[in-house]
């Protein structure tokens, strides 16, 4: 198994980020649908948010975590994309970081606007920055605005590659699901 990636495509790294990341974004979209509409006799009104806060949190780690790791690896080599697909991936990948970011950071914003340090799941403590009453509803909307951005260019995204899976007939899907294709064992790799 392949940890790293190569030219030829990703490791299980890449890979377990990719497709955890993908569930947990979309478990988090479809967790703050559902907790916004709660009422405040809810057994869940405070315990909703508070699991959303987190898991935000630790979300923005791990694509800090996620963009060392790309920066530390070569990317992929893209044979199966066209010069345009190549352009529109690109925008879409980089696309996804920023949304990401100015999602996570709004978050974080909403939760500690009141001076309060956010802890994570008892783990650790993310602490405010600034101090700003009124704050969380600017970057409320701000959330709320770039979740459904998210989400919509992560449709486009899972269209594309099963366009690319099931119409177009290439490894460009394959490439993120079972990583590298193994190559033929040479000559001189039997002889070691």
């Amino acid at each position: 198994m392949l940890i790293r990636d190569t030219l030829e495509g990703y490791g299980i790294v890449s890979r377990l980020f990719h497709w955890l990341m993908a569930i947990a974004i979309f478990g988090m979209f479809a967790l703050g649908l559902w907790m916004v509409r709660l009422d405040y006799y809810s057994p869940y009104y405070n315990a909703a948010p508070n699991f959303h806060r987190d898991l935000g949190m630790l979300l923005l780690l791990a694509l800090v975590v996620r963009w060392l790791w790309r920066a530390a690896n070569p990317k992929p080599v893209s044979d199966d994309l066209t010069p345009a697909e190549r352009k529109i991936s690109n925008v879409v990948h980089w696309g996804f970081y920023v949304l990401l970011l100015v999602l996570m950071v709004s978050g974080y914003l909403i939760s500690t606007q009141d001076g309060e340090s956010i802890d994570v799941f008892g783990w650790f403590s993310v602490p405010s920055i600034f101090r700003m009453p009124g704050l969380e509803d600017r970057a409320g909307y701000i959330h709320r605005l770039f979740a459904y951005a998210v989400i919509a260019l992560a449709v486009v995204h899972t269209l594309a590659a099963l366009k690319h899976h099931f119409i177009d007939k290439d490894d460009v899907l394959g490439r993120m699901w079972s990583g590298p294709k193994a190559r033929p064992k040479s000559k001189e790799d039997n002889s070691q």
